[in-house]
């Protein structure tokens, strides 16, 4: 709270510079009329640009916001994004990766107003000069670029209602004088992620029900500091610091479990009630250093980048998991088993960068260059187990994971002529790990891999003529596991439900082709072909397990006959992180993006289908060698998407608007089941007030937004997730620009560690 404070004081503060700016005001909706009657979208080379810099989608929003509504890209869940309904998406600032990591960049973005976007690129395949995993694209986010000395920036306020209250606040600036510039920002909230669950799994013979729900309560706060300094005409040399800290104390499950096992002798069903009741403190702060040096070698663009980074992650975990005895209504009779668990985890990352790009006259580019990753990770875990009438169970474990990167790429591209346009490149990547155990099983104490990848890249783009473009790409990429997935631990959420992770998960390999058409800069079409090879996923493993009955008290209950204890049979679920096969996406998007009634209507439309193939099957847990049913998923799907984002100019002036989004995703196999469909419409209100903005959003307005997932196997076993994040709500926020809004905005520097951030969670 005392951060809010603060920065709400920050942002009234500001209120004085509005006086200054009324007359620049009137200038700059003038520029903005004829600026946008300029191409907003269009397809160059290897990636798609989005020109928002005088949209009337950007006054007023997020960066987060902003990227919803940005062709191609979507969101499902209002943290991740997905370009073309499928790929990951990785965020750059100015053609460099951003300097945080997942959880620190999702609540950047969240925080930070949009007004300073010029243009955003979409690269669906991206090249070999960047580092990239998997099938991930990226979206290249370019800043306004202002040309005078002094002092700018953005103040926003923002409070939340879903299920529960949350609220925010942000202060960015940007401060040029000479041959120095600095740019800072700061932000803070607080919110309770809510989720409900109902869990379904077993066979004829055994099976469970939980339902209930997690409530998640989080304080954060963050920000940056970039210095930037022009040695000298040609180079600049630039520091930056990225932190974020989030504290997450009495985060709860409470789940009610009924537990059905099929008696042999009476062939009747015996049943039991428990209830999961979790208690976490969590808490994990990030911070990474990043040196820049750029050095521009001659006028036609040629440059030498050097970067030097240093990151250090920490996350420190208690969990007190609790399975009581209870009645038919859910009341707790007695306590049944705890579980103490220490998590922590800590990465150490020291990493290097070196890009070279030379331009030669007749349209041809030669990038090289290669980088440099040392990570370690330090996870000294404790699990106790307490069950009644039974000795104590203590779990120590100390993981340690060293990492080694090397990687070297050359890329090379030619304009041909003004029609045609390729790039050819390679990347060398070389991966020496090393994870030790101090109190596992054996085959845990020692893990070693080394491997070696090669991989191409090749597009092309032909402009047809001035309305027709069609261009190919093809990528080959490899994921790595993260971090907290390497480290063999449980994630409990009911006695007999649990994820395990798994320190044997190898790199998998990913192969990317794409055809695009674009007409009149408008109308697009994508094909795109997407093979995995050893997918790194979690695979749902169920088993039957003898257990001692027992009656709501807790005590043992003997067969009348023999005197001896009655053994149930339980289902046991396993969630086990492992390479899981081949899987094939196959995926066909129309879209358009455009402008009707003078402007009136802006509006982005997407519609395609997606063909997924799936090629896995397990038997046995790899971290413990127990044998289960084997769970095979060899389904293909093919299912529907549909997205729109439309903004509409309510009066001349332009000073309100009203937004109107809606997605839909059909049906479709995945790696855990079948995913029901999902759907979402929102809608938003906005004001623009001189140098003030208001707006209102409200989200997920049918409750639509739920996520459903079903599986049923061959030999009887099935499993049922329902999850409701409770994403219907609305959210009030305001924004106010102040200062020079001439200022130019200092060079984001890319990290040499920026490819570790991704894996740190």
């Amino acid at each position: 709270m005392k951060t809010q404070i603060f920065i709400a004081a920050l942002f009234f503060s500001g209120f004085a510079f509005a006086q200054q700016k009324k007359n620049d005001s009137v200038k700059t909706q003038k520029i903005e009329e004829v600026v946008l009657k300029k191409q907003v979208f269009k397809k160059q080379s290897d990636r798609f640009v989005y020109d928002v810099a005088a949209s009337p989608v950007a006054k007023g929003n997020t960066t987060f916001d902003l990227l919803k509504q940005t062709p191609l890209l979507s969101t499902t869940d209002d943290k991740t994004l997905k370009i073309a309904g499928k790929n990951n998406a990785l965020i750059y600032i100015n053609g460099r990766k951003s300097n945080m990591d997942a959880e620190s960049l999702a609540q950047f973005l969240k925080n930070t107003p949009a007004e300073n976007i010029q243009k955003i690129e979409v690269i669906t395949v991206p090249g070999s000069e960047f580092q990239v995993e998997s099938s991930d694209g990226i979206i290249n986010i370019f800043l306004k670029k202002k040309m005078s000395d002094g002092l700018n920036g953005n103040m926003r306020m923002s409070n939340s209602q879903n299920k529960f209250n949350g609220s925010s606040a942000s202060f960015s600036a940007n401060y040029r004088k000479d041959k120095l510039g600095i740019s800072a920002n700061l932000y803070g909230g607080d919110n309770i992620q809510a989720q409900h669950y109902v869990l379904r799994n077993g066979n004829n013979s055994s099976s469970n029900e939980s339902t209930g729900s997690i409530d998640d309560p989080n304080q954060y706060i963050g920000g940056y500091l970039n210095f930037d300094y022009q040695l000298t005409e040609k180079s600049n040399l630039g520091l930056s610091w990225n932190t974020n800290a989030n504290k997450s104390y009495n985060s709860t499950v409470n789940l009610f479990n009924t537990i059905r096992s099929l008696d042999p002798k009476t062939n009747e069903y015996n049943i039991n009630y428990t209830n999961s009741r979790n208690v976490e403190d969590a808490r994990s702060y990030n911070n990474s250093l990043n040196l820049n040096y750029e050095l521009k070698t001659d006028s036609l663009g040629s440059k030498l980048n050097v970067n030097a980074a240093y990151l250090n992650y920490k996350r420190f975990q208690f969990t007190d998991n609790k399975t009581f005895f209870a009645d038919v209504l859910g009341n707790d009779v007695s306590l049944g088993q705890t579980i103490f668990q220490s998590l922590p985890q800590k990465i150490n990352n020291f990493s290097g960068t070196v890009d070279y790009i030379q331009k030669f006259k007749n349209d041809f580019t030669l990038s090289i260059g290669g980088n440099y990753n040392k990570t370690k990770t330090d996870n000294d875990t404790k699990s106790d187990t307490y069950k009644t009438g039974e000795t104590p169970v203590f779990a120590p474990n100390h993981f340690i994971y060293d990492e080694n990167i090397y990687g070297f790429y050359v890329t090379a591209e030619k304009k041909f002529s003004d029609k045609l346009s390729g790039k050819i490149g390679t990347r060398y990547e070389i991966t020496n790990s090393l994870g030790t155990s101090d109190n596992a099983a054996s085959e845990y104490r020692n893990i070693e891999r080394n491997y070696n990848n090669v991989l191409p890249y090749l597009s092309f783009n032909y402009a047809i003529n001035d309305k027709n473009n069609i261009s190919y790409a093809f990528s080959s990429r490899m994921r790595r596991p993260s971090f907290w997935e390497l480290n063999p631990v449980r994630n409990i959420l009911t006695e007999d439900n649990y994820t395990q992770n798994n320190p044997f998960v190898k790199a998998s390999s990913t192969y990317n082709q794409e055809l695009t058409y674009m007409f009149k800069n408008s109308y697009f079409l994508i094909l795109n072909h997407s093979y995995f090879k050893d997918q790194i996923t979690q695979v749902p493993l169920q088993r039957d397990i003898l257990k001692v009955r027992r009656d709501q008290n807790g005590e043992v209950v003997n067969d009348p006959v023999t005197g001896q204890p009655i053994m149930d049979s339980h289902k046991q679920l396993r969630y086990i992180r492992t390479n899981f096969g081949d899987k094939q996406e196959m995926s066909a998007m129309l879209g358009v993006q455009r402008t009707f009634f003078n402007q009136y209507l802006t509006t982005n439309f997407n519609i395609g289908v997606q063909r997924n193939v799936n090629d896995g099957s397990l038997s046995i847990d790899p971290t413990s060698g127990d044998v289960f049913p084997t769970y095979e998923n060899k389904i293909s799907s093919t299912s529907i998407l549909i997205q729109t984002n439309n903004t509409i100019r309510l009066d001349k002036k332009k000073t309100w608007f009203l937004g109107v989004n809606y997605f839909f995703v059909d049906k479709q196999q995945i790696e855990l089941g079948m995913l029901k469909n999902l759907m979402s419409l929102d809608v938003s209100l906005k004001k623009n007030w001189n140098d003030w903005t208001f707006a209102l959003n409200v989200n997920d307005i049918l409750r639509t937004n739920i996520v459903e997932i079903e599986d049923y196997q061959a030999n009887g076993n099935y499993n049922y997730v329902k999850n409701d994040q409770f994403r219907r709500g609305g959210t009030f926020s305001i924004t106010y620009n102040f200062g020079n809004q001439k200022v130019k905005k200092i060079r984001n520097i890319e990290g040499a560690s920026d490819d570790i951030k991704s894996r740190t969670r």
